[in-house]
C-alpha cells in the first residue's frame, strides 16, 4: 500500500439542514478514504454565503493554515466545487495543494478506470475540469518543493500554462473522436442484442449500494463463473458489464451493471460517460439498488432518480431493490408487516443480497415486468420463413404449436416488439 497523504476536510454549510450537512461531510470522508487519503481533521463552518475569494473567508483560511502547519497536512479537500480563483488563492495561502469535491471524485475515477474506454472517459472529464484551473493546478504540480518553491517557480509555471492549455484543447478533440468511435461500437453491440429481443435490465443506484454484489449473486445462481469486481468502497468499479442471467425455469434476460451515482456527480463525468450510461437508457427495466441500512437512503434514492432523469431514463419501468434489509431488522427496526425477509410491496422488494434472501422473489418481479409488456398471440408462419419461427420460439413462451399444410400454427406469449415485427403472420 502506498503512503497515504494526510488531509484536512473542510465544509461550509450555507443552506443545508444539520443532518444533510453531516451526511455530506461523512460522504466526503468516505470519498477521501476511497482515494487512499488519511483524514486527520475535519473543519466546518456555518455561513450565509461563500466568500468569493477564498470560499471560507480570510479568518477561517488563517485558522486552516495553522491547522495545516501543526498537523503537517499534505492536502486540503473542500466539500463543494471551488472556482479556479478560490483554488488559486487558497493554495497560495496554505502553501499546499487544494482539492474540491469534484476533483476528488475525478481522482477516484482515474484510479478505478481499467478498460481503455473508462480511461478515455475519465481523461476527457479531467481535462474538462482542469482547463479553467491551470494556474491552481500548476501550484499543485510543484508541491514537492514546498510553498516557497512553488512561489519561486511561479514565472516558469505561468509560461507553461499556455502550452498546457493548447495541449488540453488538442487532446480533448482527440478524445472526443475516440469516444465517439467507441460509442458507435457500443451502439452496434446494443443493436445486436435488440435484434435478439432479449429482455434488458440495468442495475442502477447510489455508489456502494450493492449492484455488483447482486450481479454476482445472480451469476452464481446461473452457474456462471464470470463474476464482476466487488468491494465495500465508493466507486469500486466503473466498467460496464453485461451478463446473461438464467434462473431455474425462468426465461433468461440480460443484466448490465454500470457506474454508481453520487450527490453532485460532476457534469463532466456524466458527459464523458455518455456511451456507458446509454446501457441504462436502452433498458427495458431498471433495478434501482438502495442501501436500506444507510440512514440517508431516501436522499440517495432522490439523487438516483434525478440522475436517471438527467440522462434520459426517467420513464423506464422500475423495480426498487432495498438491499441490506437484514441489517435494518438486526438494528431493531421493522420491515414490512411480519418483519421477515423478503418483503415485497408492489414494485419494491426488501431483501439481502449477502444472504440471498429475496433472490427468487426478485426474479419473479422481473418476470412480472416482462409479462406486462407481453400478450398471447397466434401466428401462422410459412415454412419458408424458418427464421421467424425460430425467433418467436426463442423469445416467447410457446403455449401450443401445430405443423399443418399451409405452415406452422404457434400460440405464444411474446413481447410487443415481436408482435409488431411479425404482425403480418398474426391470425388472432
Amino acid at each position: 500500500m502506498e503512503d497515504r497523504e494526510k488531509v484536512i476536510l473542510v465544509g461550509l454549510n450555507i443552506d443545508k439542514d444539520e443532518e444533510d450537512f453531516r451526511h455530506s461531510m461523512d460522504e466526503l470522508s468516505g470519498l477521501a478514504e476511497a482515494d487512499y487519503f488519511d483524514v486527520v481533521a475535519v473543519m466546518t463552518q456555518n455561513a450565509a454565503a461563500a466568500n468569493k475569494s477564498t470560499y471560507i473567508g480570510s479568518g477561517k483560511a488563517e485558522e486552516l493554515k495553522n491547522a495545516v502547519e501543526s498537523l503537517e497536512v499534505d492536502t486540503v479537500i473542500f466539500d463543494e466545487t471551488l472556482s479556479p480563483m478560490m483554488i488559486r488563492n487558497l493554495s497560495n495561502i496554505l502553501g499546499i495543494p487544494v482539492m474540491d469535491r469534484t476533483g476528488l471524485i475525478l481522482d477516484i475515477f482515474a484510479r478505478r478506470a481499467n478498460t481503455r474506454e473508462a480511461k478515455l472517459q475519465v481523461e476527457s472529464a479531467r481535462l474538462e475540469y482542469m482547463l479553467p484551473r491551470l494556474v491552481g493546478l500548476r501550484t499543485k504540480l510543484g508541491r514537492q518543493g514546498g510553498a516557497s518553491g512553488s512561489m519561486s517557480n511561479k514565472g516558469l509555471g505561468e509560461k507553461k500554462i499556455e502550452l498546457d492549455r493548447r495541449y488540453i484543447e488538442k487532446r480533448k478533440v482527440e478524445l472526443s473522436k475516440e469516444l465517439e468511435r467507441i460509442r458507435h461500437e457500443r451502439s452496434t453491440q446494443r443493436a445486436r442484442r435488440v435484434a435478439n429481443n432479449e429482455m434488458k435490465c440495468a442495475l442502477v443506484g447510489y455508489t456502494n449500494a450493492g449492484k455488483s454484489s447482486l450481479m454476482n449473486r445472480l451469476l452464481k445462481y446461473s452457474d456462471r463463473d464470470d463474476s464482476v469486481f466487488e468491494e465495500d468502497m465508493l466507486f469500486a468499479t466503473l466498467d460496464t458489464t453485461v451478463r446473461k442471467i438464467s434462473y431455474m425455469n425462468m426465461r433468461p434476460f440480460l443484466l448490465s451493471d454500470t457506474v454508481g451515482f453520487i450527490d453532485e456527480l460532476p457534469h463532466t463525468l456524466v458527459k464523458a460517460f455518455r456511451s456507458t450510461l446509454e446501457e441504462v437508457v436502452y433498458s427495458d427495466v431498471l433495478l434501482i439498488m438502495i442501501d436500506y441500512s444507510d440512514e440517508a437512503y431516501k436522499k440517495h434514492l432522490s439523487v438516483t432518480e434525478e440522475t436517471l432523469t438527467e440522462i434520459g431514463a426517467g420513464d423506464i419501468s422500475r423495480i426498487y431493490v432495498y438491499n441490506k434489509a437484514d441489517k435494518v431488522i438486526e438494528s431493531g427496526k421493522e420491515v414490512g408487516s411480519n418483519n421477515k425477509l423478503p418483503y415485497v410491496n408492489g414494485d419494491s422488494i426488501y431483501m439481502s443480497v449477502k444472504t440471498g434472501e429475496g433472490i427468487p422473489e426478485l426474479i419473479q418481479l422481473i418476470e412480472k415486468k416482462r409479462n406486462e409488456n407481453e400478450s398471447e398471440k397466434t401466428f401462422l408462419i410459412p415454412y419458408k420463413d424458418g427464421r421467424a419461427l425460430e425467433e418467436i420460439m426463442r423469445t416467447g413462451k410457446v403455449q401450443e404449436i401445430n405443423h399443418k399444410e399451409d405452415g406452422t400454427y404457434i400460440k405464444v406469449i411474446c413481447n410487443n416488439a415481436i408482435s409488431g415485427k411479425y404482425s403480418k403472420y398474426i391470425i388472432s
